[in-house]
């Protein structure tokens, strides 16, 4: 009966979570075997154990105790991966292996999926949020497309939250913390009927900014960033009307209003005396003897706003109608999730007035998203089968937008003229030699002279207009429909074979309106004006001068330009796997897997020198993957050990670089990824301790490649680094480890602690691989002391993320405008990168400080 059997699972679980991994201690470590550790990676229920498929499994306890509350934390439990956040909490993009895409673009979708009970979340900035009540989560590691789709090319993160139940019960938790942290969340559950149950859960989170702000020129007012403020709503209905049917409703809203992200200094080129001489005060961190890296701070300096606005809402409704003619189960899942998101930004994160934008609505994107899938599975003695179909219509806004400051013109007339007086003294370095260029009617002597005396004779032409410069609109909507079957044969009581495939048809249009405003784009006419003057005076200099006047954001070509794109592809993806159990403790097995991940647009002004790109399309990303694992239960089945050989090979990979000027999105044409992954779990013969842990060993590697290789070859310069080159966020060794400790401490009370560390040797943070981007090895500590009483009416916990302060940056980024590292020419390493020529100032997204404090829960 399908009532009896769904609330024996779900007390089941409550018993197996707590004695697992955590705090009730309703029995002892002894009682417990790895055998209860269930996961749903195959669509069905099954033991850890018996998936051919590396999976880490984290149960609500265990999460807890490592305090994860969203998917950036989890990466603490999770060896071989790494989850990183830029200029939003909206951009955050998850890596498996090495293999990940970043960027906050919102037509690039992730090589890594994320999976909300049974729903696809369809951009990193959708399943990024709070996560509530977790039953448990289980990452799954490389190519998952036969049962979760396209775009799980790298890896799926399914996430399962806690359903009703018709037990009645509620719960609350207080926490404070450092940096004025405060929350509180709850919830309630319970029956609504003999059939019906509900659970409501509610939560609100605040603290203050990881960062101080330097305003500089102002307006801006707020002196911290990365601030924390939202709150969350979800409810759910289980209905069982019969013994043969059950229908589970969720429907959740959260909004999140703070300020977020700035970056910070990490190495500052000799374009800093053009920004200090602009700004009130220094503008930005002073540079290092030598231009080396400079001392790590949380200092950032920001003139303008960072406001992020952030709504997200959806339902979603399961239902499962049991066949017992058939021994089958159908399921059907639909869900529609709205997303939107706007964005403040100082786009130079410096405390001169360079360029910005509003967080008013012309800087954000919004996703809308409509899923529908049908499984139906079952089993015969020697087969589970599984068929399926799975529909999704999403739809997706952009704005984006481009604010002039006070200091753009004189800013640029210092980079320009910077630049010439390294060729010819004679020319002053001046921030009022714009007007020499687009002067009307500029000849070759009279530009000369305007140079040498610094704009002040024979200048007067236009300079870049303050404010608005453009506005620019994108929408893009896609469909896809997939048929996909997943079967397992046992050939005999030892030998499974399984075969699973799935094939996509995806269509995605793009239209779009370029606009620039306010007169922008006057000054690159202009200049353009006087290229005949320009090059006679200036040479081979000139085509490169003309260039900053006409960069994506100030291009007349733009103007008005209207994009309307339309493309559709198909792909057969899919799996064969063979499972062999030597005895019931070992079982060992192979696997090949082919991941499709969709096609796309680039959702930005894109140009080759100063002319537009034609086509934003970039093409599908496919892998062909290669596992061999052994699965290992010892110890009386209390001590779990897996290790599995894996070797991907991934063509087209989507790379999204910022070069400094623009996001540029190119088919890298083989990307492998090869190493080993292995896992241990033991319940300890010590009563109420339990440890865990893994290691991943990888090499990421670009394969060899020229510039006639990519889409657009004047990209290889900024990419020249890459070919046979180890990938960006692919540390050779990652590993991870926690201990769980419990025990009764007589009087009706229990205590306990929890350590999870995570270790990563060095890699490099940038997509363009430039050695000042490299991030050297480090290892992150989170602990947990929790004293309370034995049936867990009350628990404290004394709590420290990150324990020993480690400082490390996330991602380093070219600043704009500030430098330039790749030279146009190919220089003696046969790369376009010369160190002794690099003058670039690199940004950087910091990893959150050392936050500590405590948490009252209480339960009923």
């Amino acid at each position: 009966m399908r009532l009896t059997t769904l609330l024996r699972t779900t007390a089941s679980a409550a018993v197996v979570g707590a004695v697992t991994f955590g705090f009730a201690g309703i029995a002892s470590a002894q009682e417990t075997t790895v055998d209860d550790i269930i996961v749903t990676a195959q669509k069905r229920e099954q033991n850890l154990q018996d998936v051919p498929i590396v999976v880490t499994t984290l149960s609500q306890e265990t999460l807890q105790d490592a305090g994860v509350r969203d998917i950036k934390d989890l990466q603490i439990l999770t060896p071989g991966m790494t989850v990183t956040s830029t200029q939003s909490e909206a951009s955050t993009t998850a890596r498996i292996r090495g293999v990940g895409t970043v960027g906050d673009n919102p037509g690039l979708e992730s090589s890594v999926g994320v999976v909300i009970d049974g729903v696809y979340r369809s951009r990193n900035s959708v399943g990024f949020g709070d996560l509530g009540e977790l039953q448990r989560i289980e990452v799954l590691k490389g190519p998952q497309g036969t049962l979760f789709g396209k775009n799980t090319s790298a890896g799926v993160i399914n996430i399962i939250t806690e359903q009703p139940s018709f037990t009645p019960g509620y719960n609350a938790e207080v926490t404070i913390g450092n940096y004025g942290a405060r929350s509180l969340n709850g919830s309630v559950t319970g029956p609504l009927s003999d059939t019906l149950a509900m659970r409501l859960y509610a939560g609100i989170s605040e603290r203050d900014g990881f960062y101080d702000i330097d305003t500089g020129d102002g307006p801006r007012t707020q002196t911290d960033d990365a601030n924390k403020d939202f709150w969350t709503v979800r409810g759910q209905l289980l209905w069982l009307p019969s013994d043969t049917a059950s229908f589970r409703f969720i429907a959740d809203y959260s909004k999140r209003d703070e300020y977020c992200c700035v970056g910070v200094q990490t190495r500052v080129g000799p374009t800093y005396p053009f920004v200090d001489g602009l700004s009130t005060g220094t503008g930005q961190t002073p540079p290092s003897a030598g231009f080396g890296p400079v001392p790590f701070s949380r200092l950032a300096y920001a003139n303008r706003g960072t406001g992020q606005k952030i709504e997200d809402r959806g339902v979603s409704l399961e239902a499962n109608f049991d066949m017992p003619s058939m021994n089958a189960t159908l399921t059907s899942l639909t869900s529609w999730r709205n997303w939107t998101g706007d964005q403040g930004q100082d786009i130079d994160y410096t405390g001169a007035d360079i360029a910005y934008r509003f967080d008013n609505g012309e800087y954000g994107y919004g996703v809308e998203n409509l899923t529908q899938e049908f499984r139906l599975a079952g089993a015969t003695d020697r087969l589970d089968w599984l068929v399926g179909v799975f529909v999704t219509r999403e739809d997706i806004t952009r704005n984006d937008s481009w604010n002039y400051g006070a200091d753009y013109t004189p800013f640029l007339s210092f980079l320009l003229t910077a630049r010439l007086n390294g060729a010819n003294p004679a020319w002053a370095v001046s921030p009022g030699s714009i007007g020499c260029f687009t002067r009307v009617a500029q000849t070759v002597g009279g530009l000369n002279n305007c140079l040498t005396t610094g704009g002040a004779a024979n200048g007067g032409g236009i300079g870049f207009t303050l404010g608005a410069g453009y506005a620019d609109t994108y929408e893009q909507e896609s469909t896809s429909v997939a048929l996909f079957t997943n079967n397992t044969f046992k050939v005999t009581d030892q030998f499974d074979i399984t075969l699973g495939l799935r094939y996509t048809m995806d269509e995605k249009s793009v239209v779009g309106q370029q606009t620039n405003v306010n007169g922008n784009g006057n000054t690159c006419n202009a200049a353009l004006a006087n290229a005949a003057a320009i090059g006679g005076l200036l040479g081979a200099s000139a085509p490169a001068i003309l260039g900053n006047f006409c960069l994506p954001w100030s291009n007349s070509a733009f103007n008005n330009r209207s994009v309307s794109e339309s493309f559709d592809d198909s792909e057969l993806s899919g799996t064969i796997k063979a499972s062999y159990r030597l005895n019931p403790s070992v079982m060992t097995y192979v696997s090949y897997a082919r991941g499709y991940k969709s096609f796309g647009y680039n959702l930005d002004r894109v140009q080759s020198g100063i002319t537009p790109t034609a086509s934003l399309l970039f093409p599908s990303e496919v892998v062909d993957s290669y596992e061999a694992g052994v699965k290992m239960t010892l110890l009386n089945r209390s001590l779990l050990l897996n290790v599995t050989y894996f070797d991907q090979t991934f063509s087209d990979f989507q790379l999204n670089t910022f070069l400094g000027t623009a996001f540029v999105v190119e088919s890298i044409p083989e990307l492998t990824s090869r190493g080993i992954d292995a896992d241990f779990f033991w319940f300890t013969p010590i009563e109420g301790l339990s440890l865990s842990g893994g290691v991943t060993y990888t090499e990421a590697q670009y394969g060899n490649f020229v510039a006639a290789d990519l889409a657009n070859p004047a990209n290889f310069p900024q990419l020249s680094l890459l070919p046979g080159a180890t990938a960006s966020f692919a540390p050779e060794w990652s590993g991870s480890a926690s201990l769980n400790y419990d025990r009764s401490l007589g009087n009706g009370l229990r205590g306990g602690f929890a350590l999870s560390a995570k270790y990563m040797s060095d890699y490099n943070t940038g997509s363009d691989l430039l050695p000042t981007k490299a991030q050297d090895a480090f290892t992150l500590v989170n602990g947990r002391i929790s004293i309370g009483t034995e049936d867990e009416r009350w628990t404290l916990d004394i709590w420290a993320q990150n324990l020993t302060d480690e400082e490390y940056v996330q991602v380093a980024y070219n600043a704009p405008l500030q430098g330039s590292a790749f030279q146009s020419t190919v220089q003696p390493n046969g790369t376009f990168y010369n160190p002794a020529l690099d003058s670039q100032t690199i940004d950087a997204f910091l990893g959150a400080p050392r936050t500590y404090g405590l948490t009252l829960r209480v339960r009923y």
